[in-house]
């Protein structure tokens, strides 16, 4: 099942579970990750899927290559093969999907919907802490969108109950993202990435950010990565409807 969600300019935000498509154990069944292990003839079937499913041509779906760091490119077509090494992308050109993959990460999707604008950002703890998710909403402003017209989604990601860390990191991070401090349910220290994303987006002036409430560690209908090691990866897509 993909939820797919819409704003009233034509925004359109997307997230799949685990199910629906073709790979086998560990990765069942729609892995959307093209570096986890999978077999690739599997993933290229999921993707069509998961595209067909959303009224997308998957041509038509921009996949980073993501290494946790807060590079964003703008682009107005698909990487193809050749994807640099980016954690955010943006674009103006409506009908052309944004894809974030993760597995407890947090999947950050933007729209500006009456500048056509939208981004996406893939928000591990690296990444939080270079601020990749600032860094995209900076980018569709160079494009010409408006922070305050920005509606933002965080999709399925590890909870805040969940993510324990050490002591020392959970530190370091809240040093950085005070709202990111958290403790889990045996209290033990943890880290809440998205609502570190939330807070990092509001002081880049979007005040319109809904959160996911699944969480993938829980969730057996999610991949996760702390759950399961090696595993598959779920996406999430944002686009504007082509005029």
């Amino acid at each position: 099942m993909i939820a797919v969600q819409e704003t009233a300019g034509g925004a359109h935000f997307a997230f799949t579970d685990r199910w629906g498509g073709v790979s086998a154990a560990p990765y069942e069944e729609l892995n959307l990750g093209g570096a986890v292990g999978d077999d690739p003839e599997a993933v290229r079937t999921n993707r069509r899927r998961a595209a067909h499913a959303l009224g997308l041509s998957p041509d038509e779906v921009v996949w980073m290559h993501q290494v946790h760091g807060r590079d964003v490119a703008v682009v107005d077509r698909p990487f193809g093969a050749d994807a640099p090494p980016v954690d955010g992308v943006v674009t103006a050109r409506r009908g052309l999907a944004l894809a974030v993959l993760t597995a407890d990460c947090t999947p950050v999707l933007l729209a500006d919907p009456v500048a056509g604008i939208v981004g996406a950002a893939h928000a591990g703890r690296p990444g939080v802490l270079a601020g990749v998710a600032e860094a995209t909403v900076e980018a569709m402003v160079r494009l010409g969108a408006e922070p305050e017209r920005m509606v933002a989604r965080t999709g399925p990601a590890v909870c805040g109950k969940c993510y324990e860390v050490p002591d020392a990191m959970r530190s370091e991070i809240a040093e950085a993202v005070p709202e990111a401090y958290a403790t889990t349910r045996q209290g033990t220290p943890a880290v809440d990435m998205a609502a570190a994303v939330r807070a990092q987006l509001g002081r880049a002036g979007v005040a319109q950010c809904a959160q996911s409430s699944v969480c993938t560690l829980e969730s057996a209908d999610h991949f996760s990565y702390r759950r399961d090691k090696t595993t598959g990866r779920l996406a999430s897509y944002v686009w504007i409807e082509a005029s």
